[in-house]
């Protein structure tokens, strides 16, 4: 079930712009402590300011999606596993980002940022295999 051209390109962007900033995000953070390492934090510190704002986004783009695309999909007996795993990988960007920004818990912090590393990293296939997949049973 393919979405309106503008909606996906929409979607496509949003993510894409959430892996970019977070991915360099990452790059900024890890290379902080260089001797360049000043320059490394005010990038990080942008880049973290730009994948918030694309988060924002992005939540919007999801909430959207769920009656258009989600929904339908379930109803029709469409792409269930992959898209059952695409809902639970953005929920669990949710929630661990809402742990980032509240939890001030020096046991809690760092598990859920690795959890968000690796979701956020692992993402992409995913969202690669949820379109080849619907593309294939259509």
């Amino acid at each position: 079930m393919q979405l309106d051209p503008r909606f996906r390109l929409a979607i496509y962007a949003a993510f894409s712009i959430l892996l970019v900033t977070g991915a360099g995000w990452l790059l900024a953070d890890r290379m902080k402590e260089a001797p360049s390492g000043e320059g490394w934090q005010l990038a990080g510190s942008y880049l973290l300011m730009l994948h918030g704002g694309a988060s924002m986004a992005t939540l919007l783009l999801l909430g959207a999606l769920a009656p258009l695309h989600v929904r339908r999909g379930w109803r029709m007996k469409r792409n269930r596993v992959t898209g059952a795993v695409m809902v639970a990988c953005n929920a669990g960007l949710i929630l661990t980002a809402f742990g980032l920004y509240y939890l001030g818990s020096d046991v809690l912090r760092p598990w859920s940022s690795d959890l968000h590393i690796g979701i956020g990293l692992g993402l992409p296939a995913l969202f690669i295999a949820h379109i080849f997949v619907g593309r294939r049973t259509s």
